[in-house]
This record gives C-alpha cells, sequence and structure tokens, in this order.
C-alpha cells in the first residue's frame, strides 16, 4: 500500500515528492482563497466574438513586460461609457483563478472600469514631484548638444510624420549629416520597452553624438508613456544628450523634463541639432569679406604711414643719415687714436725711468763702478776674509769679465 502524501510543502522530500496534480490544486486551493481586488493595467489584446457570453483580454502592466489572462463577461464591457480599445488603461475588479490542468493564472473579472484622465493627471503630477525631488530635472545636470555631431540617433516610429519632419530637416540643413534611425512602437503597450530598448542600443554606439525621440501629436492616453517612469529613468542614465520631440508645443510629457533638450515639433528638434548650411556659408562669407576689408585698410593704412616715412627730410637725401654717422665714427676714431698715442707715450716714458732705475740697482752697474764679486771654486760668494784658505782658488768677477786669483799669505 502506498505512503501517504505530505500534507504540506514544507513537509515533502526527494522520496516524499508531491505529483504535478498535488501542487497544481494546492495552488488553487491558496489562489480561491483570495479575495477579489482590483487590478490596473493596459490592454495589449481584446478577443470579443460574437455571440459569446465572455470575453478574453490581456492585461498588461505598464511599467515591466508582465501581463495576465482576463475573462469578463460581455455585458460588463456593454456597460462602459465607451467600449474598451487595445492600448487603453482601465482597473478591473476580479478574482484570481488558476487553472489546475495548464497551470495557468487568470483574472476572472466583473467590472471594468477606464482610468479617468484626472486621476491620470495626479499620479503623473506625483510621479513628477518625484523626479524633481530626485534631481532628474535639475537644469544643472542637463548637458550641451555638440555642435556638428559626428552621428545623430533618431528614435521614431515607422513612416510616420515626425520621421519625415526630423529626417526632412536634418538633410535640408545639413545634407552630410549622419542619422541612425531606429524604428520603434510609439504607441500602446510595446512603446516603453521598445524606445527604452532603442535609446540604450544607440547610446552605446561610439559615434552617435545626440539622440532625438520624436513623436507626432496625439491624445492625452496615447502619449501617456512617454511619462512612464521606466522610459524616463532610461533616459536620465544615458551618456550621449537627448532631445525630446513629442507631439505638439502644448504637450509636455515627463520626457521633456528630463532631456537636455525639448523641442517643440520634430522640425525644432532638427534645428537644435545640427546648424543650417546655407546660414553657416553665408556666416563664412561675412568673416571673409570682413576679413578681406581689415586687411585692405590696414594696408592702406601702413602705405600712408610708409609714404609719411618717406616724405620725411631725412629721406629726400638718404646718404645724409650714412654721412651723419660716418663723421661720427671718424671722430670717435680719431679721438680714439689720440687718447691711445697718448696713453702709449706715458707709457714708453714710465718704461724708460722704471728700465734706469732697473741700471742704478743692478749688479752690472755696481760691478761698472769698479767693484768686483770673489766666489769660492763652488760658487759660493766670499763675504768674510776668514772664509779664505791660503792658495785656495778664487773666481773674480768683474764688469768686464771674470779671472782667477790664489790669495798669498801676509
Amino acid at each position: 500500500m502506498p505512503s501517504p502524501l505530505p500534507p504540506t510543502a514544507r513537509e515533502t522530500t526527494a522520496s516524499a515528492a508531491w505529483p504535478v496534480r498535488v501542487l497544481s490544486m494546492k495552488i488553487s486551493d491558496y489562489v480561491d482563497k483570495m479575495s477579489p481586488l482590483w487590478v490596473e493595467g493596459q490592454i495589449v489584446e481584446l478577443n470579443r466574438r460574437p455571440g459569446m457570453r465572455r470575453a478574453f483580454l490581456t492585461l498588461r502592466d505598464t511599467d515591466v513586460d508582465m501581463s495576465l489572462s482576463v475573462s469578463i463577461p460581455t455585458g460588463a464591457l456593454d456597460a462602459m461609457p465607451s467600449p474598451p480599445q487595445t492600448g487603453a488603461r482601465v482597473v478591473v475588479h476580479a478574482r484570481p483563478t488558476f487553472w489546475t490542468k495548464r497551470g495557468t493564472l487568470q483574472l476572472d473579472a466583473r467590472q471594468m472600469r477606464h482610468v479617468g484622465v484626472g486621476e491620470l493627471l495626479a499620479r503623473l503630477e506625483h510621479l513628477k514631484q518625484l523626479l524633481r525631488s530626485e534631481g532628474l530635472f535639475d537644469p544643472a545636470r542637463k548637458r550641451p548638444l555638440p555642435f556638428l555631431p559626428r552621428g545623430i540617433g533618431l528614435v521614431t516610429g515607422r513612416a510616420t510624420a515626425a520621421e519625415h519632419d526630423v529626417l526632412a530637416g536634418l538633410r535640408r540643413r545639413w545634407p552630410a549629416a549622419r542619422v541612425e534611425v531606429r524604428q520603434v512602437a510609439v504607441q500602446g503597450a510595446d512603446t516603453v520597452p521598445q524606445v527604452t530598448a532603442a535609446l540604450r542600443e544607440l547610446d552605446g554606439l561610439e559615434h552617435v553624438e545626440v539622440i532625438i525621440v520624436a513623436r507626432g501629436g496625439g491624445a492625452f492616453e496615447d502619449l501617456l508613456p512617454f511619462s512612464n517612469e521606466t522610459l524616463v529613468r532610461a533616459v536620465a542614465t544615458t551618456r550621449t544628450p537627448v532631445v525630446s520631440a513629442i507631439g505638439h508645443e502644448t504637450d509636455t510629457p515627463l520626457l521633456d523634463f528630463v532631456a537636455d533638450l525639448r523641442a517643440s515639433t520634430p522640425t525644432h528638434a532638427a534645428a537644435a541639432v545640427v546648424p543650417d548650411v546655407a546660414d553657416e556659408l553665408r556666416g563664412l562669407a561675412t568673416v571673409r569679406a570682413r576679413a578681406r576689408r581689415s586687411l585692405a585698410l590696414r594696408l592702406t593704412r601702413e602705405r600712408e604711414r610708409i609714404a609719411q616715412l618717406m616724405a620725411r627730410p631725412v629721406m629726400a637725401d638718404r646718404a645724409a643719415i650714412i654721412e651723419q654717422h660716418q663723421q661720427e665714427v671718424l671722430a670717435l676714431r680719431a679721438r680714439g687714436r689720440a687718447r691711445l698715442g697718448e696713453r702709449l707715450t706715458r707709457e714708453q716714458d714710465r718704461a724708460e725711468q722704471l728700465l734706469r732705475h732697473l741700471r742704478a740697482v743692478s749688479p752690472q752697474h755696481t760691478l761698472e763702478r769698479g767693484y768686483a764679486v770673489v766666489r769660492h771654486s763652488d760658487g759660493t760668494i766670499v763675504r768674510d776674509r776668514a772664509e779664505v784658505e791660503a792658495d785656495e782658488l778664487l773666481r773674480v768677477t768683474v764688469a768686464r769679465g771674470d779671472f782667477a786669483v790664489r790669495p798669498v799669505t801676509a
């Protein structure tokens, strides 16, 4: 006889596991205990067939890619002031149910209401204040656009007037502009994930230096994805400056506040991103003309200045100034020669005086006066008679030579 199954999930083991049917039944029992609740989302698919008493739709979260299947009586849809359409934001009063055979969760709805514009505006205002408090709208964090970007990213709808206006404006103003276009959904439930993915892709391209997010005008509900918190935060984290060109001038989605530049229209976005080549050429021509006039005026003034210099008397006889300097050089040379001659004469007299003094005190002069110098054979001078020995050979130096002598004893 098989052993009984564990009564709770905590008591299951590898040897005592629940079959899939048991788990499915347990989940169903748990879900059945939940109370009916109100759920908000966006309709992404609505299937209502004639003659059917129930309609089926898919309700998706507006911030993340998550959805649930919903079934609702057709009478509840008919009771609404206006029939729901795909993309509408609604709240449904439903009871969660779990299909045990397929293992899926869905909502069994009783009522459905449109989310009112007033309520949406209040939520947007609350989100706006929250993002402002975090500094995402601070003007100090907005980055300047490059004067002439190497590459331009464009996130827009497929074959829309906004795409045409931006591209036409870029080609008209700067035909050589390089544009990376990413066509995405700009209305409905797929708008936020597709626009966010395109932004991240373009932000990762090295040559893209500015990104334009463009969409034409539309109803308030159509522009709601561009006030989505996920999309707004994605724009705030890009490294590339972002230009918001959503709707008309009176439309102000939250994307306008976080973007680095808000353009009133897609055409205005093109004008803000690239300069007008015709204006730049006209400006260049103006600068060149001003430079030519300035240079011509400068040359005229310099010619007049040269003419004034040439009209001076000194320039009439151009050799006069050279002759004047030549006379000065000759006079300086003559003065230099005279002073040098005087100095040489003085030095010559001084040298002669020194020579006479040297001669007067020289040993030769003393010898010429009749004195003699007596030396021993080793060359030492005899200064005392006691130094001389008998018969010692001495050498006597006189003014005109020298000779040897031997002293005699007394």
